[in-house]
């Protein structure tokens, strides 16, 4: 027989509106006394109000925020003691129904002693769905060893605004390569293959956020409204999160913008309408932190807020009060009774998939090297730009090695991110591990400015000439820092909301400009003025301007941030040549050129008149000294209705390398996409792979281009229709001459454009 405490209908009032609660911060109910774990009194009383617990949230988390570090927080291998102290008091004290301890994993548990990986947009550099894969296995089985049950996981988010300082959280400005990225992320997370899969002992339930489109806020502000029309919104926003919910991902987080005005907490268009109507998916939707309360700037009271939200579809809350009023909004009849059953149903639906019901299925602690993953994921995210003829470096040159990141750790890491151990046995900065390899003596460093604001000592770019002078190159490392302090102030929701000192980038942290500060390009002319050969490292969380560096430098990497192995990632690719990533957004030509995404549609407007946007760098952009990419074949065709019924055109790329060592890379497919009465996106990526080929060898990459890359997204599901394409495979931003024409076809095998 079933368990009767996993139908909603069976239980108490109180205990349903306790299941679709998660106000607690976990590291507030659980603390760490005289070296074991207490329970407090503000779980206790959470308990005894509610009869148990739906979610808590956070019991692992250590950063800024919480306040927690090492010399206070759960040690990491008694993690599994806090959470078990949390279920043995609701066992003990409620109702019984197991608890589910939900973590942030926006790079890696974000816990003390966990992995921290390079962020999204340095994967989304590296293009690599498997290693992708590869990665999120991995924290899943540290999270479910340690007894996490749910991860919250970022990648939803498509860069559509440089400014916006979540950049780094984005895989990609193009929904093709986040769509990719994110259902990688979730197989290897969960370890299933649809929703209806159980999550075993080595592996988490995904909450993919955020949903939808707030990586389209009005100015890049964060959380701001996206002016996007429902076009645009499926064509763009929703693709990842359709490629999530088809990989059966357990959950997806409302995000805390407006889309045309309707937020995403009360969209039942959304939520409702699109995920399970639409899609036929039937997870859990979580609020973002405090988003539930923040409906009262569209609801007179509390309750008409809880009342909107679960209507709209959200099943449980973050933090916020709102959803305790539940009770009044039923009784004052803006919800049905029923509609709180169906959010508490599918709850406790996700508690059956995780095994928590009967004999609880454990953690299962699955061998892998991790450490060799993440340094493979932070050398595939380091993109060469321009080589200048001064690279590879060469053994016994000294270098100068300058610039505010060249020796700072913190700027390596991105945002949310958990205190590194001390002594940290991987960590590496380009300084250090440049002077592993070249010796202490024959690296000289200055850091000759912070990241933001003027110079604080004159004197510090009289220090980066003396460093340069003399040098055989100089290596000058800008860009930004997610760095957070403990000293910093913080909103409810985790972001910075006070001074932060020189943070450049992460949540609540966007920036008008994104022009590099003019106290780093300080540092750059101080370098070269000597006549020292420049070689330039910008190593940041987000699209920058970067024409007038290129004037400055003779050769030119950009590293999204990659992670604590970053430093040995870059010093590799300046070393050995290894820099295989590409760029996985548009960098813009000056600041001010909005917007800039590599697919955005064509215009009958000339640009601006005072800038060449052209200057700027595509997505995709990539130097790889050697190797050409070539797509073959003819013309191809396909029907609609074959297409439809998982039909597909199948294309060739042939890579062939001319150097003298072997080469990874990604090859990707773009097009241009004709449909008519529809303006045209300038060129889409239709579909990347990775691949390694011998010096000397020419390779073929093998494609399969069907519904996905070929049909129409605008409702956010793919959908077939008779269109044409023009297919490339070469960094131009518009179809080259040897482009190839694919087509397809209408039941009388003709396009719009043959009738």
């Amino acid at each position: 027989m079933s368990d009767p405490r996993t139908r909603a209908a069976t239980l108490p009032l109180a205990t349903r509106i306790g299941q679709v609660n998660q106000r607690l911060k976990g590291w507030e109910a659980v603390r760490w006394v005289d070296g074991a774990p207490r329970v407090t009194d503000v779980l206790r009383r959470e308990v005894d109000r509610w009869g148990g617990l739906g979610a808590l949230y956070g019991v692992l988390r250590a950063d800024p925020w919480s306040a927690v570090r090492w010399d206070n927080g759960i040690p990491p291998e008694r993690s599994a003691e806090a959470y078990a102290a949390v279920q043995d008091h609701v066992n003990t004290h409620g109702d019984g129904i197991p608890v589910l301890f939900v973590e942030e994993a926006p790079h890696g548990l974000m816990a003390l002693g966990g992995t921290t990986l390079p962020v999204n947009l340095a994967l989304g550099a590296g293009m690599d769905a498997d290693l992708t894969e590869e990665l999120a296995a991995a924290v899943a089985a540290e999270a479910r060893a340690r007894g996490t049950h749910v991860a919250l996981v970022s990648g939803l988010d498509v860069l559509r605004d440089p400014r916006w300082g979540r950049a780094e959280e984005c895989f990609s400005e193009d929904p093709a390569l986040a769509a990719l990225l994110v259902e990688a992320t979730v197989r290897g997370m969960q370890g299933t293959a649809s929703p209806a899969d159980p999550i075993d002992g080595a592996h988490v339930a995904v909450v993919a956020k955020h949903l939808a489109g707030q990586g389209a806020g009005i100015g890049g502000r964060n959380g701001s409204g996206a002016p996007v029309g429902r076009r645009e919104l499926g064509e763009i926003h929703l693709r990842p999160a359709y490629a999530a919910a088809r990989a059966g991902v357990a959950g997806f987080m409302a995000a805390y913008n407006d889309v045309d005005g309707v937020p995403c907490s009360a969209n039942e268009e959304l939520l409702t309408g699109t995920l399970r109507e639409q899609w036929g998916w039937d997870g859990v939707v979580m609020a973002d932190g405090t988003a539930i309360d923040r409906l009262r700037d569209s609801s007179p009271d509390p309750a008409f807020a809880a009342a909107l939200a679960l209507r709209a579809g959200v099943d449980l809350s973050l933090w916020d009060e709102a959803f305790t009023h539940l009770e009044a909004a039923i009784e004052r009849g803006l919800v049905d009774e029923a509609v709180l059953d169906r959010a508490a149903d599918r709850v406790l639906a996700l508690k059956r998939r995780l095994g928590l019901f009967g004999d609880q299925v454990p953690g299962v602690p699955v061998e892998r090297d991790v450490v060799a993953l993440v340094e493979r994921a932070a050398r595939r995210s380091v993109v060469l730009v321009d080589d200048g003829g001064v690279l590879p470096l060469r053994p016994g040159q000294t270098l100068a090695v300058v610039g505010p990141n060249a020796d700072d750790l913190d700027a390596q890491l991105g945002d949310y991110t958990p205190p590194r151990p001390a002594p940290d046995p991987v960590a590496s900065t380009v300084r250090s591990a440049l002077a592993a390899r070249f010796g202490a003596d024959r690296v000289r460093h200055a850091p000759g400015s912070r990241l933001r604001g003027p110079l604080d000592d004159p004197a510090a770019l009289d220090a980066v000439r003396a460093a340069a002078d003399g040098a055989d190159v100089c290596v000058v490392v800008l860009g930004g820092t997610s760095r957070r302090t403990y000293d910093d102030e913080f909103a409810d929701n985790g972001a910075v909301d006070g001074p932060a000192l020189d943070t450049t980038n992460g949540e609540g942290v966007d920036l008008s400009s994104v022009a590099l500060p003019q106290a780093q390009l300080d540092v750059v002319r101080a370098a070269r003025a000597g006549g020292t050969p420049v070689v330039g490292v910008v190593l940041d969380g987000r699209p920058r301007a970067l024409t007038e560096l290129r004037t400055l430098v003779d050769a030119l990497l950009v590293v999204p941030f990659p992670g604590p192995t970053g430093g040995e990632a870059i010093a590799a690719a300046l070393c050995d040549g290894t820099a295989s990533g590409r760029l996985p957004a548009t960098f813009p030509a000056a600041d001010g050129v909005m917007p800039v995404a590599h697919d955005e549609r064509m215009e009958t407007a000339r640009g601006y008149v005072d800038t060449d946007v052209l200057r700027r760098l595509p997505l995709g952009t990539a130097h790889l000294p050697g190797v050409s990419l070539r797509l073959g074949g003819e013309a191809v065709s396909v029907a609609a209705s074959a297409l439809a019924s998982g039909g597909a055109v199948h294309l060739a790329v042939e890579v062939t390398n001319e150097g003298q060592a072997e080469v990874s890379l990604p090859v990707p497919v773009y097009g241009r996409r004709h449909e008519p009465g529809v303006r045209p996106r300038r060129r889409q990526l239709l579909a990347v792979r990775r691949a390694t080929v011998a010096p000397g060898a020419t390779t073929q990459v093998a494609f399969e281009l069907g519904l996905d890359e070929l049909g129409s997204w605008a409702t956010g599901a793919p959908e077939a229709a008779p269109v044409t394409l023009s297919v490339w495979c070469t960094p131009e931003p518009d179809p080259p001459a040897h482009a190839l024409p694919v087509r397809v076809t209408d039941q009388n095998g003709a396009t719009p454009w043959e009738r």
